[in-house]
């Protein structure tokens, strides 16, 4: 898991119109080297001027909240760890331009002849990036059935058993013990840990 910030267009190779046969393709990379390949695409592509044949390089990673030493952090995870997503003019010289980059394994799909993904997938993974950077999930480490102890909130301290799992709005109801009754309670995933 690293620090890093989700994609954005603003990085981009700025884009030409006189260019309009970029096509998506997947660029494997070694795991956690994924933005750093992307600068060092960005860079070479200059250098070489080439520009033209290329658009965005997209890094898809989402913000998620976690609970560290019981405290919240909120940490940015790739959704595709070991691939970045690279618009680019494919011909000989720009398949070697990022192929021959450090850190990058190859072309998904094809060695020398990759096929390229549809923009419809392309607008579902920013869609993706988009709705992570906007609103942080959680990371859901619990199961239904499971003993959880209350670290914050109004039932502090008391243990409870998971009901229920909402990881689209980063909640969970948990039974707790109050009076010798069992209450349901909703609270958000960093309110409890694992007994």
């Amino acid at each position: 898991m690293t620090d890093e910030k989700p994609a954005a267009a603003d990085e981009a190779v700025p884009e030409n119109p006189k260019a309009p046969k970029t096509e998506w393709y997947v660029v494997h990379t070694y795991s956690g080297y994924e933005s750093s390949v992307k600068t060092q695409l960005l860079e070479r592509v200059r250098a070489a001027g080439r520009e033209e044949q290329f658009g965005e390089f997209l890094v898809p990673a989402e913000q998620v909240i976690e609970l560290v030493k019981g405290k919240k952090r909120t940490t940015t995870r790739n959704l595709f760890p070991g691939y970045i997503i690279v618009q680019m003019e494919l011909t000989d010289d720009t398949w070697h331009l990022v192929n021959a980059t450090p850190k990058v394994t190859g072309f998904v799909g094809g060695s020398t002849n990759p096929p390229s993904i549809s923009e419809a997938e392309v607008k579902r993974i920013t869609a993706q990036i988009a709705e992570g950077a906007t609103r942080p999930k959680a990371k859901v480490a619990f199961e239904v059935g499971e003993q959880v102890k209350v670290i914050d909130g109004p039932f502090a301290d008391f243990n409870g058993v998971v009901e229920e799992i909402r990881p689209d709005k980063g909640t969970l109801k948990v039974s707790i013990s109050i009076f010798g009754r069992s209450t349901s309670v909703e609270m958000e995933l960093v309110q409890v840990e694992k007994v």
